[in-house]
């Protein structure tokens, strides 16, 4: 395949449909920039695109001109389209970024307290942190002190009945439907108080 110059890829973008294209940009500030939202090292990046570490260098710092099929690879390691690296994000600019979690298919973490099914694990650089949790933990005296953590969180109580204890207030007995929105800084931990082990649904937010 021939090599594509960078800069005919905005034409190439309008003729194949896509829109909200700008003019080209500093591709590789641009990379760089997509690369350190997402918390990636030079070495990360390159493995996610499939790219060798020093041809992501040289792109990063415009020692050299990608040709369209590294584009292609650098578009699908962010879980971006290509003319996404020539156009800086904007308000209701749309990504598309998806990730879809088949029931029984979730990264697991097991505590003695909580057993956490991850959801959109596959999906990088999220703002939120979806999980589902069976509460296994019956006692608050079954946790070693408060849970605190940076964010905000929403608890949805999915399955049973729960109790949640905050530092700040008394204690919330949530049933199936009942929700919770707190400052997760503030300590929190919760326990089942229904025969079965109940269930819930957390979104965390990462900031």
């Amino acid at each position: 395949m021939a090599e594509t110059d960078p800069k005919n890829l905005i034409r190439i973008a309008h003729e194949s449909g896509e829109s909200g294209v700008a003019q080209p940009l500093d591709l590789g500030a641009r990379v760089r920039e997509l690369r350190k939202a997402r918390d990636w090292t030079l070495e990360q990046a390159a493995q996610q695109a499939g790219l060798a570490r020093s041809t992501l260098s040289k792109i990063e710092n415009g020692q050299m001109s990608p040709t369209y099929d590294a584009l292609k690879k650098l578009a699908v390691g962010l879980e971006i389209s290509v003319p996404q690296l020539f156009t800086p994000p904007s308000k209701g600019q749309v990504n598309g970024r998806m990730a879809v979690t088949r029931n029984g298919e979730e990264a697991e973490k097991v505590t003695t307290t909580y057993e956490h099914a991850l959801l959109a694990e596959t999906l990088t650089g999220k703002k939120m942190l979806p999980y589902r949790t069976r509460v296994r933990a019956r006692n608050v005296e079954d946790f070693e002190g408060w849970v605190r953590h940076d964010g905000e969180e929403f608890l949805y109580v999915l399955t049973g009945q729960i109790r949640l204890y905050t530092e700040f207030y008394e204690p919330f007995d949530l049933k199936r439907g009942d929700s919770a929105y707190y400052d997760a800084s503030m300590g929190h931990n919760v326990v089942s108080i229904s025969a079965e082990d109940a269930t819930i649904l957390w979104v965390t937010s990462l900031n």
